[in-house]
C-alpha cells in the first residue's frame, strides 16, 4: 500500500518557433498568450507571478479501484519561487521530497523520484512568461474546450480547463512518466479561496490513471499561508 499511496501523490517539450509559422497560427498562439494572462490575473495576476512564498496545509483521503476503502492522511506543499518541499503523512508511509533550486532529495522508496511538484498543475502558472515556458492550444480532442497547455523547460506539461465567464482553473491534467509507468492525472477543483489577493484550490479531486489500477484522492486544504516567513533550512537537500 506504500507504493500506492506514493504514486497517489505523482502530482516531450513544445518547442515551436512562432516567427516561423503562418500567420494564422501566430494568430492563434498569440490568443492562447493571452488566454493564459488573463487566467493568471483571475488568479492573482502580478501578486501570483511575484509570489515570495505559498505554504498548504491540509488532509487527504485515498481510494483506488483495487482499494475502494478510504486511507486518511495528510499533506504539505512549500512552494519560494522554483524552490519546494513535499510532504505526505500516512499510517503507511511518510514521505518528503525537497528542491533547493538545484538538488533533489527524496525519501521515496527505491531510490525514485516523484515528478517536480512545481512542473505539474497549477504550481506552472506563476512562471507564466519566463523563458522556457511554453503556452500552446489543447492538442487533439481537447481542441473544444476552453483552454491551454504548458510546457515548462524540462518538458512537463499540463492541460488547463477553463471557466469562460470566469477565466478560472475549473480543472486540469498531464501525463508523464514515472519509474517507467505512464501515469495519466486529472484535477477538478470543487472549491477554491481568496488568500491576501490569491485564488488558491482550497478542496479538489486528483485522479491518478496508472493502467491497472486507479487511484483517487480527495484534498483538502486546512492552512493555506502566503508570503509567510519561511523557517531557514527548509529546502535544505540532505544527500
Amino acid at each position: 500500500m506504500s507504493r500506492l499511496v506514493l504514486f497517489a501523490f505523482v502530482i516531450a517539450i513544445v518547442s515551436i518557433g512562432i516567427s516561423a509559422q503562418p500567420k494564422a497560427l501566430e494568430n492563434r498562439f498569440a490568443a492562447e498568450n493571452a488566454l493564459a494572462e488573463k487566467v493568471l490575473a483571475a488568479h492573482g495576476g502580478e501578486k501570483l507571478r511575484s509570489m515570495k512564498s505559498l505554504v498548504v496545509r491540509g488532509s487527504v483521503d485515498i481510494t483506488a479501484s483495487n482499494f475502494p476503502q478510504a486511507i486518511a492522511g495528510g499533506f504539505v506543499t512549500i512552494f519560494e519561487g522554483s524552490k519546494y518541499r513535499f510532504e505526505l503523512q500516512n499510517p503507511f508511509q511518510n514521505l518528503t521530497q525537497i528542491y533547493d533550486g538545484t538538488n533533489t532529495s527524496s525519501t521515496a522508496p527505491g531510490g525514485m523520484s516523484l515528478p517536480p511538484v512545481n512542473r505539474l498543475g497549477l504550481p506552472l502558472l506563476p512562471f507564466l512568461g519566463r523563458d522556457g515556458f511554453i503556452v500552446t492550444g489543447l492538442p487533439g480532442d481537447k481542441k473544444k474546450k476552453s483552454g491551454f497547455r504548458m510546457t515548462s523547460p524540462e518538458g512537463y506539461f499540463t492541460d488547463f480547463y477553463i471557466d469562460e465567464k470566469t477565466n478560472q482553473i475549473k480543472g486540469y491534467d498531464s501525463t508523464f512518466l514515472l519509474d517507467g509507468r505512464t501515469v495519466t492525472t486529472n484535477v477538478e477543483i470543487d472549491k477554491a479561496k481568496l488568500v491576501d489577493g490569491l485564488l488558491v484550490p482550497e478542496r479538489y479531486v486528483q485522479r491518478f490513471d496508472l493502467g491497472q489500477f486507479t487511484v483517487y484522492a480527495n484534498f483538502k486544504a486546512k492552512e493555506i499561508l502566503v508570503n509567510s516567513q519561511l523557517d531557514a533550512g527548509i529546502f535544505t537537500v540532505n544527500n
